[in-house]
């Protein structure tokens, strides 16, 4: 059996994430294309695109909030797994999955897909899918959009036409995509989610 992998944040310079709330309804059960992010079958925290998981808090920016992030086997498969204790002391508020989506450093083109799909679950919260593009020249500008979750497995599917861009006036250049993450957000809160795939879905 895989042993899990605990992954550290790091402290790069990154902004404060402020996100915006989605219906978790959002399912489209006829979803035919599909290309893999992630289904966390290697525990070693390295994507089915070739890039590597990062777990980042507040504290880059002064903030308090603590996370743990492993990618872990299940019964039924491997899994993200990350937890913590969102704190709001000093403007602070996040932690963080994310993942680049090009391994040499560049963007992604996403223009064949619709939207992303998640399979997750855990303690309910504000929980949101964040992108950034080549766009996002300064931390603090990125697009965003809310999910749902519950104990219970739920697959979410996200239109790129509902992610809403912060500091920014561009639209969504889903031509360009440099990173995704599933993101703890907004509120003093303890959060615990799991994550079983993450996908760019087409119809």
């Amino acid at each position: 059996m895989k042993s899990a992998r605990r992954i550290t944040p790091f402290l790069p310079a990154i902004g404060l994430v402020m996100l915006l709330a989605l219906p978790a309804a959002a399912v489209n059960p006829d979803m035919t294309k599909q290309l893999l992010i992630d289904d966390f079958s290697d525990a070693d925290a390295v994507s089915a695109l070739g890039t590597r998981w990062e777990g980042l808090t507040d504290r880059v920016m002064g903030g308090r909030s603590d996370m743990e992030m492993t990618i872990r086997e299940a019964d039924d498969g491997g899994l993200l797994h990350m937890r913590g204790t969102v704190r709001l002391e000093n403007r602070g508020g996040f932690i963080q999955a994310r993942l680049p989506l090009d391994s040499r450093g560049g963007h992604f083109d996403a223009s064949d897909w619709w939207g992303v799909r998640l399979e997750a679950r855990g303690r309910p919260g504000p929980y949101y899918v964040h992108l950034r593009t080549r766009q996002n020249w300064m931390p603090w500008q990125y697009f965003r959009a809310r999910f749902e979750i519950g104990p219970d497995w739920r697959a979410v599917s996200i239109p790129f036409s509902d992610f809403e861009g912060v500091s920014t006036r561009r639209d969504l250049d889903v031509r360009a995509l440099k990173s995704i993450a599933v993101v703890a957000y907004g509120e003093a809160f303890e959060a615990e989610i799991e994550v079983a795939r993450i996908e760019l879905v087409a119809p």
